[in-house]
């Protein structure tokens, strides 16, 4: 497992971008799995930025990342506020853009990109969000 912390800011999203996408590549995912780690990761750090930290440089990302069999792993994790992901609704599709809610679809896309979403919360090790690809 290879570990790295990033500052909870948004221009260190690429930095986070490029450590997962290299190992979304070692562990064999095809272009299309790399570029869902990709967005992924990339929807959820920002969220803790803008959500957990309510803005940037009030907090760190946690990036753990192990390549296995199936694929790959990415765990974040932060100490900003909790998060239930319970409480946000499933947003409206089909509706006109104008009707549709922002809030909720970054969720709506991490589920639907990757094939395990688990969010964890403990006040001894902040919030967690493990992201599982399998290769195809």
């Amino acid at each position: 497992m290879r570990k790295r912390t990033f500052p909870g800011r948004l221009d260190k999203l690429a930095d986070i971008s490029l450590f997962v996408v290299q190992a979304a590549e070692e562990a064999g995912l095809d272009d299309s799995g790399v570029y869902a780690v990709e967005l992924a990761v990339d929807e959820a750090a920002t969220n803790i930025i803008e959500h957990a930290y309510q803005g940037e440089d009030r907090g760190e990302i946690c990036c753990s990342i192990e390549v296995n069999r199936d694929g790959l792993k990415v765990i974040l994790q932060d100490w900003g506020n909790p998060f239930d992901p319970k409480k946000v609704p499933e947003p409206t599709l089909g509706a006109s853009l104008e009707k549709i809610q922002s809030s909720g679809l970054g969720l709506f896309f991490i589920r639907k990109l990757m094939d395990e979403v688990q969010f964890e919360f403990s006040k001894e090790k902040g919030n967690t969000i493990t992201l599982v690809k399998r290769r195809k």
